[in-house]
């Protein structure tokens, strides 16, 4: 009996350790950003994907509030208002403190513009973008599709899931050197027959989503393997045959944001408690965004839509 007892408490210390070391988890969906009117309703299966998996954190393709660098190459009106409201904004941490632990439901227009206005004195965008959103719609939502990522899914989302705070992961530090290089790149490969592949890779990746846009799943086609690894390699400049110096800094430019923005997740969601996070980024990092995370963070579980 003695023995008995002893295996079934070695079996609940073994299950329990099991669970207390659980791997923690990313999902990266791909995004179109802006999508036109024909498409409007693009984001609605996605919205209603990421609901399934029912994340603990969300995270945004934004620069974090702590890089000053980031945010005034990626949005110097965003800073310059910042600096101008934050003259005579009188910050209040305690009521803003509590607020992060209400539920949205209960929250007040004025309090949704409070949250806002906070986070845009404290430079955070994301979540001024999100309150904004709030204070704007309520948390029903824009009845109208606003046709991109920040208002029909991450927003959405962040509504469903009670959420009062969204993760910035984006990194644009490199940002005006990537595109001299690209237009660079662009002018070399004008007589070389590289820019004829870069046209043939962009009409293919067109063309295969015609019909998924026209059906309903611009968004779910977007994010199939195929289609990101051609987006992958656009933009990575990984389609050129003629090897050359601006290609190759183009190159090396967008591995150094995909892994710069790999590191803004990865440390966050090492440090933080949620094991279920999704990540809500141009379609175009997916590929690299693995790579950098399954490289540098083995530690971490890293899922696309379609695994």
């Amino acid at each position: 009996m003695k023995s008995i007892y002893l295996i079934s408490l070695f079996a609940l210390f073994t299950l329990s350790f099991s669970i207390s070391k659980q791997q923690k988890e990313i999902l990266i969906i791909g995004t179109m950003h802006k999508v036109p009117k024909l498409v409007k309703n693009s984001y609605k299966p996605l919205l209603r994907y990421a609901k399934r998996y029912n994340p603990d954190a969300i995270y945004v393709e934004y620069v974090r509030s702590n890089d000053s660098v980031g945010l005034i190459n990626d949005t110097p009106k965003f800073v310059q208002k910042s600096d101008s409201v934050k003259r005579t904004f009188v910050l209040n941490p305690e009521r803003f403190n509590a607020l992060r632990l209400k539920n949205l439901k209960e929250f007040t227009k004025d309090e949704f513009k409070f949250m806002a206005t906070t986070y845009l004195v404290n430079r955070d965008n994301a979540n001024y973008t999100y309150f904004n959103y709030l204070y704007n719609y309520g948390v029903k939502g824009s009845e109208k599709p606003l046709r991109h990522e920040n208002g029909d899914l991450s927003a959405k989302l962040a509504i469903a899931l009670n959420l009062t705070y969204l993760y910035s992961m984006d990194d644009q530090k490199t940002k005006d050197e990537y595109h001299n290089s690209w237009q660079k790149c662009t002018e070399f490969g004008a007589d070389n027959g590289d820019n004829a592949i870069n046209q043939q890779l962009g009409n293919k990746q067109y063309m295969s989503a015609v019909a998924p846009a026209l059906i309903g799943r611009f968004g779910k086609h977007t994010n199939k393997l195929e289609s990101l690894n051609r987006l992958h390699l656009l933009s990575s400049f990984r389609y050129v045959k003629n090897e050359n110096s601006y290609c190759s800094e183009s190159t090396k430019l967008w591995d150094g944001r995909n892994y710069r923005m790999a590191k803004n997740i990865a440390e966050q969601v090492i440090n933080e408690t949620d094991e279920k996070n999704i990540v809500i980024v141009g379609a175009a990092h997916v590929i690299g965004l693995k790579e950098a995370l399954e490289k540098h963070y083995p530690e971490l579980k890293v899922k696309l839509m379609y695994d």
